[in-house]
């Protein structure tokens, strides 16, 4: 079941979801809309390998915003921090951000319980957009877990996606080899 407003709120107050910054005005009747981040990335290399560190290059929007590009792949961040630790969130981009033709994320849009960070969003365009920092770019929507967890994310050993950052992070497939 996805959570309501109400819900949402009511985990807040509890600690079990934490939003910051977190505005009252950006929550939804069942879901929290997230905002770009200043620090947007793209790969240093045309051809990328699954089995090595493929290393970004990290750069700032302007005041003037920044334009996208197609057939590039940029790697952003959401400026809100969160934490779930009983629910399992989801990212998802929010309809006017689809109607602009830019997706947020490749296939990355579930997160985990125990996921504590900043999201890295998986950006691409159909036609250049000029985007700016601090735009509504998605919404996070939570959906209740059945069962308990035997290890959240946060205390994963393996977890590749632990390190707290405010600037996205790359692929870290390569660990997987």
């Amino acid at each position: 079941m996805i959570l309501t407003d109400k819900q949402i709120l009511t985990e807040i107050k509890k600690g079990t979801i934490i939003i910051s910054p977190f505005n009252r005005k950006f929550l939804g009747s069942n879901s929290y809309d997230v905002h770009l981040g200043k620090n947007l990335a793209v790969y240093k290399d045309e051809i990328l390998d699954s089995k090595k560190h493929n290393k970004i290059k990290h750069f700032q929007i302007t005041k003037d915003g920044f334009i996208l590009q197609p057939h590039m792949l940029y790697l952003g961040v959401t400026e809100e921090y969160t934490e779930t630790h009983e629910h399992v969130p989801f990212l998802e981009g929010k309809s006017s951000i689809g109607r602009l033709g830019i997706d947020i994320h490749a296939t990355a849009g579930k997160g985990d319980v125990g996921f504590c960070n900043y999201w890295t969003l998986e950006i691409s365009v159909k036609q250049p957009v000029r985007v700016y920092a601090g735009m509504p770019i998605g919404q996070l929507i939570y959906f209740e877990v059945s069962g308990e967890v035997e290890v959240s994310y946060n205390k994963k050993k393996n977890a590749k996606y632990n390190h707290l950052s405010k600037k996205p992070i790359e692929s870290m497939m390569w660990k997987n080899f």
